[in-house]
């Protein structure tokens, strides 16, 4: 089966606590809203051409590419973050990048990190930046808890 290419992409993010680490990632997914679906992770290219839109409701079961970073723990009082960017590159006919960063410690750390390694992506592929997207979230967490961020590619 060939699967259309997405032309369209949001991002979300979300947070948990939860019973088990898996129960946390899922409240997590539920929180950020693409919990019904199911999650396709895939590496970090922005097809060309996408545009950028506000998260949709997505069908119940549907296959969803993502690029995402996430981290769960289970130190009451830790503080964990995730973060997704995106750099959408000034030549339109050529892939964005997508990078996911995910630490203990303050969203506004793993921000700046995320957005460097975008940076460092577009000056590997030697593609000047239009712009720089980035999404975050910050979680303290009481039980098992779990931050998650993610770029979601949609036709």
């Amino acid at each position: 089966m060939i699967i259309n290419t997405p032309d369209k992409f949001f991002l979300v993010a979300g947070s948990s606590d939860g019973l088990t680490k898996l129960n946390s990632f899922d409240g997590a997914l539920l929180n950020s809203g693409i919990g019904n679906t199911n999650i396709l992770k895939m590496s970090s290219i922005l097809p060309p051409h996408s545009k950028r839109i506000e998260p949709v409701k997505l069908p119940y079961g549907a296959l969803v590419p993502a690029a995402y970073a996430s981290i769960t723990s289970d130190l009451p009082g830790e503080i964990i973050s995730a973060a997704v960017a995106v750099a959408i590159p000034e030549d339109e006919d050529y892939p964005g990048l997508i990078m996911e960063y995910s630490s203990r410690g303050m969203k506004l750390n793993v921000e700046n990190i995320v957005k460097r390694m975008a940076e460092e992506g577009m000056r590997m592929r030697d593609k000047k930046i239009k712009e720089i997207i980035v999404k975050s979230v910050e979680y303290k967490v009481t039980h098992i808890g779990t931050a998650f961020a993610a770029v979601v590619l949609w036709n």
